[in-house]
């Protein structure tokens, strides 16, 4: 039960939501759920970049923040910002103002664009570097597996940039490529079957 922690309801979770009932929310709706949305996807590998050296406390408290100033994260609008929204962004005190992961979104986005148009979605591109849960081990044990280094690897040969293995495998986690809810926490059965019912959105 050390992996647990019991919430308000009396209901076992991950041992993360014990930070803050904030949290709940979250793991309950959110957290390790397939997504195939392009512009969620495109989103959640931005904030998780923002996180860096961060907690994810302070990214989901500013979260409508940061949608509000990145456009909704709609990467083609985003693609298309110039310095003066930069500039923008550096005086946005609802965002983390940190030059280089604002830098990096602006750039991503227009890589974004580059994965569409080779891939058709951003969803059939990541879909690809799922992880089979039945031979990822324990939940919750590692920052990183080798589908993420992969990806980060990837993503950077691209031209992608704050997209290290251990960003990626946040995103790859929260986005449900890999079901790392902690064994016996309430939700990773309901994770588990909504993964079981997903269709992938790779093609071939």
């Amino acid at each position: 039960m050390s992996d647990l922690y019991i919430a308000p309801d009396n209901q076992p979770r991950c041992k993360w939501v014990g930070v803050t009932e904030e949290f709940i929310a979250y793991h309950d709706a959110e957290w390790g759920f397939p997504v195939v949305d392009d512009i969620r996807l495109f989103e959640k590998l931005c904030l998780e970049s923002f996180q860096s050296g961060l907690s994810w406390r302070t990214i989901l408290a500013k979260r409508e923040n940061f949608r509000a100033a990145f456009a909704g994260f709609d990467f083609n609008q985003v693609a298309q910002f110039d310095e003066s929204d930069k500039q923008r962004l550096l005086q946005d005190a609802g965002i983390v103002r940190h030059k280089g992961k604002i830098e990096a979104v602006l750039n991503n986005a227009k890589m974004a664009q580059k994965l569409v148009e080779e891939f058709g979605s951003l969803a059939a591109y990541f879909w690809r570097f799922e992880v089979d849960t039945s031979e990822s081990g324990a939940p919750q044990t590692r920052s990183t597996c080798a589908e993420s280094v992969a990806l980060s690897k990837e993503l950077k040969k691209r031209g992608w940039k704050f997209v290290g293995p251990t960003t990626v495998f946040a995103f790859m986690q929260a986005m449900g490529l890999i079901n790392d809810h902690a064994e016996g926490c309430v939700s990773r059965s309901i994770v588990a079957d909504a993964r079981s019912r997903f269709t992938s959105p790779v093609k071939g």
